[in-house]
């Protein structure tokens, strides 16, 4: 019976990484990585600026991971579900959570003081309704701020990059499962923060 059960899973196909022919490409040609950064650019960049809530340290941080993936392309493997699925997005995102983890390092041996960044929330019709919308969203923006690193991590993930649950355990280094409990209990302090 267990023996069925690794049968059926062999049989399974692997998913294909979308951007493996770019990938290719890109280690044939330096000039290629170009169709790559500019599929990422926006998702790595935005990614960077929730984390840090500076547009200057955004750029750095984004220009630092499409150098770091550039020279690293050779070592990029894609892997199969056994291994530990692997997507060029997914090593990406770990390319970016490593060197964001390296600023921060870095930060704390020499701290600066960020300029703050301003919200910018597009206003409705009515000025009233805009200055509740932007409250609320500096509220919501505060609490995802408190939460510990990692679960701030995994709803940023979620639902800014709208990433699956699969592709950010890979970035993270933890299961499926525990990365929705990570956002699960992320999504219910938010809300008893919220209800304060």
């Amino acid at each position: 019976m267990f023996q069925k059960g690794r049968e059926r899973e062999a049989a399974r196909p692997i998913p294909l990484d979308p951007d493996r022919a770019a990938v290719e490409a890109a280690r044939q040609d330096a000039s290629q990585f170009e169709a790559l950064y500019r599929k990422y650019v926006a998702q790595i960049y935005t990614f960077a600026l929730y984390e840090t809530r500076d547009h200057h340290a955004a750029e750095d941080l984004t220009e630092q991971v499409f150098l770091n993936a550039l020279r690293g392309l050779s070592t990029f493997r894609e892997l199969d579900a056994e291994e530990g699925r692997s997507t060029f997005r997914v090593w990406l995102f770990r390319i970016a959570r490593n060197v964001l983890s390296n600023t921060r390092r870095t930060d704390r041996r020499r701290p600066t003081a960020p300029l703050e960044l301003a919200s910018a929330i597009a206003a409705p019709d009515d000025p009233a309704q805009a200055a509740i919308a932007r409250d609320e969203a500096e509220r919501v923006w505060r609490a995802v701020e408190q939460l510990p690193e990692e679960r701030r991590r995994a709803v940023l993930l979620r639902f800014v990059e709208e990433m699956s649950a699969a592709e950010i355990g890979d970035i993270l280094g933890r299961s499926e499962g525990s990365v929705r409990v990570l956002i699960h209990r992320a999504l219910r302090a938010v809300g008893a923060e919220l209800r304060r």
